[in-house]
């Protein structure tokens, strides 16, 4: 196990400390000054990791790809049928003790808002998307051959179009408060997908 170092401890809490600023605030709406007071690091020390607001937004939204796609792979890697690791990815996706995909999805969070705001934010964002749904094609494709998923003429697009629902249910579940999008978005993968 690596130690981390005490500026990469520094780093890392800025980091962590904006990701939930953000969540609960967006973008735009995080003060510097709150950032700083929450991490408990002076003005100089913020400077000293990001040169500007928007390259902690980028570092922030690295991380946060860096670490989705690590849980991803951690579940996609389980020696269980495809069918059931689909299941186990998007029902992650439901309420826990993170919130749900809406709470915590800095996608669902950001993506209008930093669409027009930074393209580099946008494309960290864009990249970390098709990656999600790169890993996704490969797991209809081993569903297929396990058989326990129901083949797909061209499992791209059907990974971004799930991956793509997914998000768009994250976002109504967001706007209603309440989860039943992403429950009905479970109900229809499982429709859909498993035999």
């Amino acid at each position: 196990m690596t130690t981390l170092t005490k500026s990469e401890r520094t780093r890392a809490r800025i980091l962590d400390k904006g990701r939930t600023l953000v969540l609960a605030q967006g973008f735009g709406g995080l003060g510097l000054n709150t950032l700083l007071a929450g991490a408990g690091v002076p003005k100089g020390s913020f400077y000293h990791y990001f040169a500007s607001k928007e390259a902690f937004g980028c570092a922030m939204l690295a991380d946060y790809v860096t670490g989705y796609l690590a849980a991803m792979d951690a579940v996609l890697a389980l020696p269980e049928p495809a069918a059931a690791r689909l299941d186990r990815f998007f029902s992650a996706a439901l309420d826990s003790d993170a919130g749900s995909m809406a709470d915590r999805c800095l996608v669902v969070k950001l993506a209008a808002e930093i669409a027009d705001l930074s393209d580099d934010m946008r494309a960290i964002l864009a990249d970390g998307v098709a990656l999600v749904a790169a890993r996704l094609a490969v797991l209809l494709r081993d569903g297929e051959a396990d058989g326990s998923l129901v083949p797909q003429a061209d499992p791209e697009s059907a990974a971004a179009q799930l991956y793509a629902q997914w998000l768009g249910a994250a976002i109504v579940a967001k706007l209603s408060r309440n989860s039943t999008p992403l429950e009905q978005a479970l109900a229809d993968t499982r429709a859909r997908f498993c035999r």
